[in-house]
């Protein structure tokens, strides 16, 4: 037995061998990756305008075109519908499924992003390959049946091993695991997240060189006085990330509104790619060609740089909305760039005794724009410096990082993952959801039908008015309506009653107001109200502190925790689907359906309802609870359950939980 026991592996070193071989495979994933786009890219511009001279010379649009129809049409009969694009449902199913990812459809995912990408889809390789990794990383936690925290340091491992492969940039592979994927950097998870770093790195550089990704001459940070300079370009760059964040989801909605054929929205972007490359060539496919160019400093001219900042922006958010598979990496360092290195040219014409270097202020945007974007300012500094290998201009480059994410979260909260997330109701800090309260804005619960009392009234207005009101407290206001004061009963009751008669409002109530702004958490709003012990907050206007909005009571807080619990078990309910998902075959499908009134199933037992073969009924909310169902659950109006199912049973289902009038309407 000792013999054995001896050679006996501990779990750290099988975790760290697992690790190893995840990088491994990442690497080796996302350098097929590559060379599958590059294939993709030789067969639409070389072999196709060689065999067709037609699309050389008159044609070339159609081939972003043509990309769009088979990336449509493998989305629509290979991937299917999925709740989050790309990086977002990592982050989705590594809080809230363990980690478990559909590893199966990876592949058919991986070459329709070769297509969208070789095809000329202005979207970047970072997401896909991001993909690669995580799912390698899922695949391994669950064939190895490992626990929920193995299996998310797996997903985490591999996507940090995407990173670097992709970029040749393992630090920022690392903090891009920690920042995005886990948002924790105390994970405990470090170890076999730098593991899987290096060993894709170390792969990468085996098979395809050391070099970094950009070669860019030797740029100088000279003198403190070009930081006023980086401080304008944060500014100005952050507000760009958090609009290309905007205008991403805008272009999304825009295409799910229109066109509801969900395979004939690629066809659409690709046309209006492939119209606009005929003139501007330089926003077709990922881009770093130019974007070397421009940090070689190779003179394109102000004017044309600013036009391809906005068309790249346009056009990478017409492809993402579209449903191209791909990333938002690449175009943002484009966009940052363009941007940058336009605003140096700018300033070394208006300062040339700076002897400033626009190159580097294109680095700097680069940087900026991204972090901005995705809300993670260590990798984007990291991603940069291993990029370029250039540490000369890192001082301003972080500078400005961190002025453009200040103004990018002040202009929106969330990143372009967090808003993908947000919009289905999920909202994660830390890699985890948050405290019930920190979900509900005192905008949802407040009081907007306001009563206020004026200052220069008396006091007995204020006196019947409670009375008749059964108000304990009210806000008080000059004749502007501009707050000035809150009137309480224990005000005036310190005042003695022969004052009480020829008092004013104004001078019997407290001008030390309390506020809360109309966009902070019920969960902030009750922090106030507990350090001053009161029961009430005026709720005001964040850029006019005088202008009243609300009002907001201790029992529209409780009303609020109300609201919260409802959510929760929201929440729970899409945990739920998040796990089934995982399990569910290359056929089926996870629906939620609620049951309407009058639907045949209200007041039946789920064992007495015919349900279709092909169906489990998994999950059902009923208000604040989710319960498991039973064969002995009666089915009551407004539950919402969730089915595991194929496409064929739908109808069926639908019949069972609806009413027999909207069916047919619908019919």
């Amino acid at each position: 037995m000792r013999r054995i026991d001896r050679f006996r592996i501990s779990e750290s070193a099988s975790l760290g061998l697992i690790a190893i071989l995840v990088g491994l495979g990442s690497g080796a994933g996302v350098w097929l990756f590559k060379g599958l786009i590059d294939l993709v890219h030789e067969l639409f511009y070389t072999k196709a305008t060689a065999l067709i001279p037609l699309i050389e010379s008159r044609g070339m649009f159609l081939l972003p075109i043509s990309g769009g129809l088979v990336v449509g049409l493998m989305l629509h009969f290979f991937i299917g519908e999925e709740r989050h694009h790309g990086v977002a449902g990592i982050i989705e199913a590594v809080a809230l499924a363990g980690g478990r990812l559909r590893y199966r459809r990876m592949p058919m995912k991986a070459i329709a992003a070769a297509i969208s990408i070789g095809s000329g889809a202005s979207v970047g390789p970072e997401d896909p390959s991001v993909q690669i990794g995580a799912n390698l990383g899922s695949l391994a936690g669950q064939r190895l049946r490992l626990s929920d925290e193995r299996t998310r340091s797996l997903v985490a491992a591999g996507t940090a091993g995407a990173i670097a492969a992709a970029f040749n940039a393992p630090i920022a592979g690392v903090f891009f695991a920690l920042e995005i994927i886990l948002g924790d950097f105390s994970s405990s998870s470090v170890g076999m997240i730098v593991i899987s770093a290096v060993a894709s790195s170390t792969f990468t550089q085996a098979v395809s060189g050391a070099q970094p990704a950009f070669r860019v001459p030797a740029y100088a940070f000279h003198s403190a006085w070009e930081l006023p300079l980086y401080l304008i370009l944060g500014l100005l760059a952050g507000t760009i990330a958090a609009f290309y964040v905007r205008l991403l989801y805008y272009a999304h909605d825009m295409f799910a509104r229109w066109l509801p054929q969900r395979w004939l929205r690629p066809v659409i972007a690709g046309a209006i790619t492939g119209v606009v490359g005929i003139f501007i060539p330089q926003v077709l496919g990922v881009g770093y060609e130019t974007i070397e160019k421009i940090l070689y400093g190779v003179d394109l001219g102000i004017m044309f740089l600013l036009i391809l900042m906005i068309v790249k922006l346009t056009m990478t958010s017409i492809c993402i909305g579209g449903g191209f598979p791909g990333g938002m990496f690449a175009p943002a360092l484009f966009i940052g760039a363009a941007f940058g290195a336009a605003y140096g040219e700018m300033m070394a014409a208006a300062f040339p005794a700076l002897n400033l270097d626009p190159p580097a202020f294109a680095m700097a945007g680069m940087a900026t724009v991204l972090a901005g974007s995705i809300h993670a300012p260590f990798t984007a500094i990291l991603l940069l410096f291993e990029m370029t290998r250039d540490y000369r201009v890192i001082l301003p480059l972080m500078f400005a990082v961190m002025i453009g994410m200040l103004i990018s979260q002040r202009i929106d909260r969330d990143s372009v993952y967090q808003r993908s997330l947000s919009r289905k109701g999920i909202r994660l800090e830390r890699g985890r959801d948050v405290e019930i309260l920190e979900g509900i804005r005192v905008n949802e619960v407040m009081q907007r039908e306001l009563l206020t009392l004026q200052e220069d009234e008396l006091l007995d207005t204020a006196i019947w008015v409670f009375e008749q009101t059964r108000h304990h407290g009210l806000p008080v206001v000059n004749r502007q309506g501009e707050l000035t004061g809150i009137l309480t009963l224990q005000d005036i009751d310190r005042i003695e009653p022969e004052y009480r008669k020829n008092a004013r409002i104004g001078d019997v109530c407290s001008r030390n107001v309390i506020t809360v702004f109309e966009d902070e958490t019920i969960a902030e709003a009750l922090r106030y109200m507990g350090a001053f012990d009161i029961g009430r907050l005026a709720v005001v206007e964040r850029g006019n502190p005088k202008h009243l909005v609300g009002w907001l009571r201790r029992s529209d807080v409780i009303r609020a925790y109300d609201q919260a619990l409802t959510r929760r078990a929201a929440m729970r309910h899409r945990v739920q689907q998040a796990r089934l998902g995982v399990f569910q075959g290359d056929d089926a499908g996870i629906r939620e359906w609620v049951i309407e009134p009058g639907a045949p199933s209200i007041g039946k037992r789920i064992r007495e309802i015919h349900w279709p073969k092909e169906c489990i009924v998994a999950s059902l909310r009923r208000g604040r609870h989710l319960m498991v169902p039973r064969g002995e659950t009666i089915l009551q109006a407004g539950d919402v359950i969730v089915t595991v199912s194929n496409d064929s049973a739908y109808l069926e289902i639908e019949k069972i939980c609806s009413r027999a009038e909207s069916r047919t309407t619908d019919d």
